[in-house]
């Protein structure tokens, strides 16, 4: 139970204003609704939970929702609530093309008006893959009622000739052998069965994973909402208790501005250095935020994260696995370890604070979520760069990156779009050393168009079949939480915009300085404007539709890449009637 404050008198239901307002559309509304089977007392004076499900075949992390929804369903019943299935706008980011991440900010719309045109009093959010969780939290931040999020856990580990072997992660390692001849297509199409065997999200601590941990640590989730594999029936236990809980949080007025404070969104910052998390979740996050009123800058995500150890052992960065991780404690056991570091009174969707909730949690397994006094990596977070190549900012996860190339000076051997980089990377006649910085330019929010995660692109054949492993890469793409190497990303402004990124060409000297969180391009500023003046910007990519009103609209790296007329919130007062 709640040790929330329960109100002396409870709050208007805003669903009554459909069901019992005292009108001759209550008739129309409950009448066409009684044809699925809805008896009377269910539309008079229940609290009517909408179950907001992003279920989907072309979804593969999402594709077990149609069970998980039938048990929140049947905690809402249990707890006197009335349940109403509504679909959302499915992003998997296995299948989309161009990339999940354009329809990011379309999903949170659909979201965002579902919510607000529909008789609901409160909202469990479903969500799994990469792009589902930050969508929906962003159209529910929008309208503000009470909410609270379910992920639909990670897949079972990855099991291949005797090891375990991690999704997303296994795929550019396989990438390169293949380039090396190491593997052959055989080995492949073995590998991808053997990758992805149960139901659930990616295994490793890509951004599903990364994201689910997010909605935990921010409040937004049940205590071991992160971790629970998709196919252990715990998942299925927290999906109702879910349904319980959020009939309870109607009742208590907790609406979702109550949760997403300032506090809540530097603890999710603090946790994500602390497992390794995913660079996405920067971008997010900020989305989120800026949906909810909360202010927040990358400079945030440095200052936060700075002082935060690498404590999770899990792939990219690691050994294990998430299902290890759900063994080992999960989430509440490393917060339990950044107990110095975090706003312990920061509210959560069950009635406690964060560290009520995670102050004795048990640590089994020190290999995998190590003790802050011995850390897996010293330096967790989100490194934020900055210099005359990226004035809005860039950013790098040290835990994933090589150390020796953390500090390096390379001459910079220049991609113009992705495109580009596939005709020439593994040309043996590319005239790159192990030395050079890689750069990749127009892959960015308006310039691939939907900022894709391209930018841990493989290293050219050539130097692969030297034993080269990691080079610096520069871009203003992203790349999945899955990768690894010391990749810079979001690059801000970006190259398509005319950003700094634009004007680079291959020979030029760039300097990268982690430690000292520089990123600088050594060309004069003469030059650079002589450089800008003859700079035309890319053609549009279309003349109508989505794509049109996302490029003209959004926002960059350093800001969410929300489009700028969805920051903030319009509430979720009731529409006129519609007879």
């Amino acid at each position: 139970m709640s040790k929330s404050k329960k109100h002396a008198k409870a709050p208007v239901l805003r669903s009554q204003a459909w069901f019992n307002g005292g009108n001759r559309d209550d008739f129309v509304h409950r009448s066409w609704m009684k044809n699925q089977g809805f008896p009377h007392d269910l539309f008079i004076g229940k609290p009517v939970i909408g179950i907001c499900n992003t279920w989907s075949e072309v979804t593969p992390c999402n594709a077990h929702f149609r069970e998980l929804a039938e048990h929140i369903k049947a905690g809402v019943l249990e707890a006197g609530g009335f349940p109403l299935e509504f679909p959302a706008m499915s992003l998997g980011e296995p299948v989309m093309r161009p990339t999940a991440m354009l329809f990011r900010n379309l999903a949170s719309m659909d979201v965002e008006e579902s919510i607000r045109a529909n008789p609901f009093d409160g909202i469990v959010l479903m969500m799994g893959c990469d792009k589902t969780t930050p969508a929906l939290l962003m159209g529910a931040a929008s309208c503000d009622l009470p909410t609270i999020g379910v992920s639909g856990g990670p897949m079972l580990n990855g099991k291949y000739h005797g090891t375990d072997v991690g999704s997303g992660t296994l795929v550019w390692q396989m990438t390169a052998k293949l380039k090396t001849g190491e593997w052959k297509e055989e080995d492949m199409v073995e590998a991808e069965a053997c990758q992805s065997r149960s139901a659930g999200h990616c295994m490793t601590m890509g951004t599903a994973s990364t994201m689910a941990s997010m909605v935990e640590s921010l409040g937004m989730g049940l205590p071991g909402n992160a971790a629970i594999p998709a196919v252990d029936a715990r998942r299925k236990v927290l999906c109702r208790m879910a349904g319980r809980r959020i009939v309870e949080m109607v009742r208590e007025d907790l609406r979702i501005s109550k949760i997403l404070t300032r506090e809540a969104f530097e603890n999710a910052i603090m946790v994500n250095g602390a497992i390794g998390g995913s660079t996405n979740a920067v971008v997010h996050l900020l989305a989120i935020a800026g949906r909810i009123g909360v202010k927040m800058t990358l400079d945030d995500w440095d200052r936060l994260g700075r002082d935060i150890p690498c404590l999770v052992n899990l792939m990219p960065s690691g050994k294990y696995l998430m299902e290890d991780f759900y063994y080992a404690g999960g989430v509440p056991a490393v917060v339990r370890q950044l107990e110095r570091f975090l706003n312990r009174k920061a509210l959560t969707v069950n009635g406690r604070t964060i560290w009520e909730n995670c102050r004795k949690a048990p640590n089994f397994n020190e290999d995998v979520i190590t003790p802050i006094d011995k850390p897996f990596k010293a330096h967790g977070g989100i490194a934020v760069l900055r210099g005359n190549l990226a004035p809005g900012g860039a950013v790098l996860k040290p835990s994933a990156a090589t150390p020796k190339l953390m500090r390096h000076k390379g001459r910079a051997v220049v991609f113009t779009d992705i495109d580009d980089l596939h005709r020439r990377i593994d040309d043996p006649k590319l005239d790159v050393k192990a030395d050079d910085v890689l750069v990749l330019q127009n892959c960015g929010p308006k310039g691939y168009p939907g900022f894709p995660e391209v930018g841990n692109f493989a290293l050219p054949a050539k130097l692969l079949k030297k034993g080269v492993t990691d080079m610096v890469r520069i871009s203003d793409a992203r790349m999945s939480g899955t990768a690894y190497g010391t990749v810079v990303l979001h690059t801000s402004p970006e190259a398509a915009v005319g950003g700094p990124l634009a004007l680079v060409r291959t020979g030029d000297l760039i300097e990268l300085d982690v430690a000292k969180r520089r990123l600088v391009l050594h060309v004069s500023d003469e030059e650079l404007a002589k450089r800008r003046k003859a700079w035309k910007p890319p053609k549009p990519h279309s003349k109508r539709g989505w794509v049109k009103l996302y490029c003209d609209t959004v926002q960059q790296a350093d800001e969410g890449v929300d489009l700028d007329f969805l920051v903030g919130g319009s509430g979720a007062s009731v529409g006129r009637p519609s007879h």
